[in-house]
């Protein structure tokens, strides 16, 4: 019997750590659903680079939120907890407990401490700053945002392209600060008191070996002929699948600027500074999650459960 006041398990961790291992045999011997919170795997266009469970993994349990975000949209950290609201309340439904596991510290936060209430962005809005960023560089877009936001701005390097061209979207759309909107922010989606959660936490040379091994295993496995095919639709850089780790190394070997051992160096070297940067947030971030031994996390997790 399962603790009724546990609502949820939520495993976290850095990229390569056994997270889908974990929430994998923690369905199959519960019987709960699988809940997606990397911000990556939500691609359809991207099942094989960014390591989503393969089709055999996905008919063992039930899958949620993998692979149903087509790559031509800008998918928010808001849409994500509209989404996993709606597979929470199915998974109640259904009986099952949700196992929301992924690398993505931000879904995490939001899920369960709150979001701001930022507005969709207008396309002629989003396009038309995208734009001018192409035509005259992030330094002239992060002095118009000194003019006109200025709070936001001086938080900001003067080259982040990403951010910046999101804050003037913001100020175009709303007319309002981004600092504004998220002072107004939407409740969280579940209680921290009824969850049980972890954060997986290998040794660092461990995680290394895992990520190189991975990717030399996704190109094996047709990574290249899918990053083809996602270069082939044109897509504006900026989106983010277009910089899901390991794409633009490979896009550069298909345009012939690189090697293809040089792409998969880059791509794994990407690899391993965002690990760096995920256990530097959620150390700072999420630091009352409890570090585990990824080996211990089934165990733990079940006696969570039943405890």
């Amino acid at each position: 019997m399962t603790r009724p006041d546990k609502i949820a398990m939520l495993i976290a961790g850095p990229t390569a750590s056994g997270k889908s291992a974990l929430a994998l045999a923690l369905a199959a011997e519960i019987g709960g659903v699988i809940v997606n919170a990397d911000s990556m795997q939500v691609y359809r266009d991207l099942r094989v680079i960014t390591a989503r469970p393969t089709p055999d993994d996905e008919a063992r349990v039930p899958h949620r939120l993998y692979g149903h975000v087509d790559a031509a949209a800008n998918y928010s950290v808001g849409r994500w907890v509209a989404d996993a609201a709606a597979a929470l309340a199915e998974a109640r439904e259904r009986g099952l407990l949700p196992i929301f596991v992924g690398g993505t510290g931000l879904y995490f936060k939001a899920l369960t401490r709150g979001i701001a209430a930022v507005p969709p962005i207008p396309d002629d809005v989003r396009s038309a700053v995208r734009g001018r960023l192409a035509a005259d560089g992030p330094q002239a877009l992060h002095a118009e945002l000194m003019r006109r936001d200025p709070a936001v701005a001086e938080r900001l390097q003067p080259a982040d392209r990403t951010r910046i061209a999101r804050a003037l979207e913001v100020v175009e759309a709303t007319g309002r600060s981004l600092a504004d909107w998220h002072r107004e922010g939407m409740p969280p989606v579940l209680d921290e008191a009824h969850v049980a959660k972890v954060f997986l936490s290998p040794e660092r040379a461990e995680v290394h070996g895992r990520i190189d091994a991975r990717f030399d295993d996704m190109l094996a496995r047709g990574a290249l002929e899918e990053v083809r095919a996602l270069a082939a639709r044109d897509l504006d850089p900026l989106l983010p699948a277009m910089k899901a780790h390991g794409v633009p190394w490979l896009i550069r070997h298909l345009k012939g600027d690189i090697t293809l051992n040089q792409a998969a160096a880059g791509g794994k070297r990407d690899t391993r500074r965002y690990v760096k940067r995920q256990f530097t947030w959620f150390r700072h971030q999420l630091s009352d999650w409890p570090r585990i031994a990824p080996e211990t996390g089934l165990e733990q997790l079940t006696r969570a459960l039943v405890a």
